[in-house]
């Protein structure tokens, strides 16, 4: 059976993501700085067209939730990993705020296996915001020099991201996906024990 058939084309722009890290991953370890920045602003920048199209062809689903999830994270880490590799420095000088942004994101990637067995996928307007800061402020410092003014918002919002997301797990009893802000969840009729309505 080919896992691949039903997949859309929005899927396919997530899926690359998924593709893309190892080879990211192997040009860290035998390439050039060059050739993994500009690798890295092309994973990053399916990112930005995957949902687009997902929204615009009405071709949201569970499955490309879950692949766009999976792919952002793929993409974080590695772009991360290439930080350390080309920006020491400055890595080891913020390590404490990088290690307290890590150790939370990590809790909340617990607290969701445990609760639902997969990555969350919400969605919410704060993750995108922070997801957008945190490729802009690598792809910055990879091809610029890292700026410490853009480091400490991305810092801030991905906390404060993270926060609202442990805070949604533990308002949603079931796995769904999309969910805007922790305001907008206090009235979505998916939440607290409702699974007839879980996605």
């Amino acid at each position: 059976m080919n896992p691949f058939k039903d997949f859309n084309i929005a899927d396919w722009f997530s899926f690359y993501r998924v593709l893309a890290f190892p080879v990211l991953v192997a040009v860290l370890v035998w390439g050039t700085r060059d050739v993994f920045t500009w690798l890295l602003l092309i994973s990053y920048s399916t990112d930005a067209i995957d949902g687009q199209l997902a929204r615009r062809l009405n071709l949201c689903s569970a499955r490309g939730a879950q692949l766009d999830s999976i792919g952002d994270q793929l993409t974080l880490a590695v772009g991360l990993v290439g930080l350390w590799v080309f920006e020491a420095d400055f890595v080891y000088h913020y390590l404490w705020p990088i290690g307290l942004a890590l150790f939370l994101y990590m809790l909340q990637m617990v607290i969701a296996f445990f609760k639902y067995g997969k990555a969350t996928a919400f969605h919410t307007y704060m993750a995108k915001t922070s997801a957008l800061l945190q490729g802009i402020f690598v792809l910055w410092a990879l091809f610029f020099g890292p700026e410490t003014w853009l480091f400490w918002l991305v810092i801030v919002m991905g906390v404060l991201e993270t926060a609202e997301e442990i805070t949604l797990i533990f308002l949603y009893d079931n796995w769904v996906k999309d969910v805007k802000s922790y305001f907008w969840a206090l009235s979505d009729p998916r939440r607290k024990n409702r699974p007839e309505h879980s996605i």
